[in-house]
């Protein structure tokens, strides 16, 4: 059984050489083929809302990236700094901020591949799910999201304590940081309204049904990529949405 307070506080050019001057050394050519990244630091706000004033139910929102609606904004960027605490909207009336919501700088520079661990929990008690992605949350809740040399292919969870991960839709993604421009950031959000409850998805699971198209390519993406639901948890298009992050 999850105790949240009422409220809750906010908690990151080809060198051109003319052929007179001979060919280009290895290590200028190999730098020229690897354009600077646009900051050292993804920084990843994790924005979980839950809506306390709900007369019947307890629900939890989770966020990555600015939906259509702002009031459920969250700040995820490239910097060369490291975030210090997570920018969120501030909800709408209903729904505020939670004490899961949680910010950490993952340094670009010392790996090849962003591993994104995607950790779904369920509640048997509230009827809910809570989504996280980020190391610094409540340690029963964190998820072992890094950036690494390695592709991760087991996802790591936090226990969840009375809450327990569900391995269907729990993810370990290797996103390999050097095969385009921009990471783009999908986030999926779905909804089921006989329990009342969203759930997010930000990466392609085993459960294809709640799939979402996080990738690296040369293009920035504009437009999210879901899966359909289930038929019972059915897509929100306006909660949903995508971030073109710029990598170099």
């Amino acid at each position: 059984m999850r105790v949240l307070p009422r409220s809750a506080a906010f908690a990151a050019a080809a060198v051109s050489v003319a052929a007179l001057v001979g060919p280009v050394p290895t290590a200028t050519a190999a730098a020229a083929a690897t354009p600077p990244l646009a900051g050292r630091y993804l920084n990843l706000h994790q924005c979980v809302y839950h809506g306390p004033f709900l007369p019947t139910s307890f629900d939890l929102v989770t966020t990555l990236v600015p939906s259509r609606d702002g009031r459920f904004s969250a700040g995820t960027n490239i910097s060369d700094t490291p975030v210090a605490a997570a920018v969120c909207g501030p909800g709408d009336g209903t729904y505020e901020p939670s004490v899961y919501t949680a910010a950490q700088g993952y340094d670009l520079t010392t790996g090849r591949y962003l591993n994104l661990h995607q950790c779904v929990f369920w509640s048997d008690y509230d009827q809910d799910h809570l989504t996280t992605t980020v190391g610094t949350t409540d340690p029963k809740f964190v998820a072992g999201t890094n950036v690494s040399n390695t592709r991760d292919s087991a996802v790591f969870c936090g226990g969840g304590g009375t809450d327990h991960p569900i391995p269907l839709l729990s993810s370990a993604t290797p996103l390999d940081l050097t095969a385009g421009r921009y990471l783009n950031l999908h986030q999926c959000m779905y909804y089921y309204s006989g329990f009342r409850d969203h759930f997010t998805t930000f990466a392609p699971s085993r459960d294809g049904r709640f799939k979402a198209g996080t990738n690296v390519s040369d293009t920035p993406d504009t437009q999210p990529s879901c899966g359909a639901g289930d038929g019972n948890f059915q897509l929100v298009p306006l909660l949903s949405g995508v971030k073109a992050l710029p990598l170099g």
